[in-house]
């Protein structure tokens, strides 16, 4: 049927005739038809059918005819995009309408969002996480609504909004005073039970899958090995020349890196990814859709959403893990009943993923025949092209950036960070060790170095493993109830210390020192031999060398105090 063939205003239809609309898909039909009986509705139906523009035109259809009291409608979406672009549609269909239009999602401020619900929304199409803190904030009054949609429902539960929908939905009026319009592209449990719960006798609509990805869309497949799959992408552009093309790949990585390869190679292309600034998704949609960017890599958060008029071509750089995946992204060519073409590289690594989608579609995706002509070259090969800013950095780049920061002719040291080498400290106790053992083989004493904190003395196992054993008598003797621990050995020879006098020498237990050998320079050579063997036995002799050289230095000794004496009498 044609959109003439509907009774609608003829304000709406000056919109449908600029938006270039004549002949209506399948969802539109019947979904005009199940509005103007007056009922609810549920539809089964793709991306790319046109179901934005069935329930705007039933939205508008309702206003105009006085079908619902309360003029102002709800639309709820899952992504930014999407919100977007069902904004911008909205005001194509509705130029001629006196109806105001206003998008509500996270990213973004608050402040231009809040004055347009201060100046009235007629329709307002938001994310359910901004619409509930609107609620939270009694800034949007929830049960105004005359018409709610529900666009994309399974791919808001993927998203874990289920608990927010619910929330949303109590909030509104009964059903009795509203008119509620649910699409999704399929129809789950989940989907059913929400529908069930919150709809008023809906008429449902299903329209098949297989319509859109097998008979209105070119299908091919390329086996090929991970390494070809840039030279086989800068290929098929050299070759086909499509006028646009969106790239699909799994991880933001690998988006990254194809549109940089791609740029360096002569195609300037873009990439958006979901932890993007807003600001920046929206302006690099926006360059795409005006046809000042040809080419775009994206992954799977723009598969849905993402509607470009007239897109030639979709390449899925990597085979979808999820079958449902493949489905949104080659429905972004062959959108409204034109023809696309979408190219599948299947390499290694995700070909396990052909299977599921192939069962999925109904259908085996035609394999295309790999000619090496195919391959161009790759100006970027051998380049790291992943240094853009988005990336998270390591831990040493951070600490390069700080080094980085110090001003210009600034003469301090740097402050060394982290801990020192553990190879550096083995080295050091391994060649004090080496030191002190080569003192006690000459000394035949032990000197106690790298004894104590060396975990790697020479110890016999069992006596590693045992526990020190204490005498009984050396035993502290702990206080009654045994709260109270005596002190440490070493804290008690440190206060003992503290309490003896500063000129005396240290008292070493069970020994007495004699005053007259305190200062041993002082006194004669037999008084010092009789002091060493008082401490070292009575088998301590000294050396005749040593002998000779004490009794040359007392004749200087002597000699000295003379002169002295003289010296002092003549003066």
């Amino acid at each position: 049927m044609r959109f003439t063939d509907f009774d609608f205003h003829p304000d709406i239809q000056k919109g449908i005739q600029e938006a270039g609309f004549e002949e209506c898909m399948p969802v539109q039909e019947q979904c005009f038809q199940a509005i103007f009986a007056g009922k609810d509705v549920t539809a089964q139906s793709q991306t790319g059918t046109g179901k934005t523009a069935a329930f705007l035109l039933s939205i508008y259809h309702l206003f105009l005819t006085d079908s619902v009291e309360k003029k102002k409608a709800l639309i709820i979406a899952p992504t930014r995009e999407l919100v977007v672009q069902i904004e911008e549609e909205a005001k194509l269909l509705g130029s001629h309408l006196d109806f105001k239009v206003g998008s509500f999602y996270g990213g973004v401020g608050y402040g231009d969002q809040e004055r347009m619900l201060r100046e009235g929304v007629d329709i307002v199409v938001g994310t359910p996480g901004r619409l509930i803190d609107f609620g939270k904030q009694k800034k949007m009054d929830f049960k105004g609504f005359g018409a709610v949609v529900i666009d994309e429902a399974d791919r808001l539960f993927d998203m874990g909004f289920l608990p927010d929908l619910r929330r949303i939905v109590k909030m509104l009026p009964p059903l009795d005073e509203r008119r509620t319009m649910l699409f999704s592209a399929t129809m789950s449990v989940r989907v059913q039970n929400l529908a069930w719960e919150y709809m008023r006798d809906p008429m449902h609509i299903e329209i098949e899958p297989e319509s859109i990805t097998v008979e209105e869309i070119d299908q091919s497949i390329y086996h090929l090995s991970r390494d070809e799959k840039i030279r086989m992408v800068i290929g098929i552009f050299k070759t086909m020349q499509p006028a646009n093309a969106i790239i699909f790949t799994n991880t933001k990585f690998a988006a990254v890196e194809v549109a940089k390869r791609l740029s360096l190679n002569g195609f300037p292309c873009e990439y958006i990814m979901g932890d993007m600034p807003q600001k920046k998704r929206l302006s690099t949609i926006n360059r795409i859709k005006k046809g000042d960017l040809r080419f775009l890599v994206a992954t799977d958060v723009a598969a849905r959403g993402l509607h470009i008029n007239d897109l030639d071509m979709v390449i899925n750089y990597d085979v979808p893990e999820d079958p449902e995946s493949y489905v949104h992204r080659i429905g972004r060519t062959a959108r409204a009943g034109r023809e696309g073409k979408a190219i599948t590289l299947a390499c290694e690594r995700f070909v396990y993923g052909l299977p599921a989608i192939e069962s999925f579609i109904g259908m085996k995706i035609p394999v295309a025949e790999l000619d090496p002509s195919m391959l161009a070259e790759d100006q970027s090969a051998g380049m790291n092209v992943m240094h853009d800013h988005y990336l998270k950095r390591d831990r040493g780049d951070r600490r390069n950036d700080r080094r980085g920061d110090r001003k210009r002719g600034d003469k301090r040291p740097e402050r060394r960070t982290g801990r020192r080498d553990s190879r550096g400290r083995d080295r050091d106790r391994d060649r004090s060790r080496e030191i002190s053992e080569n003192i006690e083989s000459v000394t035949g004493r032990q000197t106690g170095v790298g004894k104590r904190n060396d975990p790697r003395r020479d110890k016999p196992e069992k006596q590693r493993n045992r526990k020190k054993e204490v005498p009984r008598d050396s035993q502290r003797t702990q206080p009654a109830g045994g709260t109270r621990r005596g002190k440490r050995p070493e804290k008690e020879a440190v206060q003992q210390k503290r309490r003896e006098p500063k000129n005396q020498p240290p008292r070493k237990p069970g020994r007495k020192i004699k005053p007259e050998l305190a200062r041993k320079g002082d006194q004669s050579l037999e008084d010092r031999v009789e002091y060493y063997r008082q401490k070292y036995g009575e088998n301590f002799t000294i050396s005749p060398e040593l002998a000779q050289a004490e009794k040359k230095h007392a004749k200087v000794s002597l000699f000295k105090k003379i002169s002295r004496f003289l010296k002092g009498k003549k003066s």
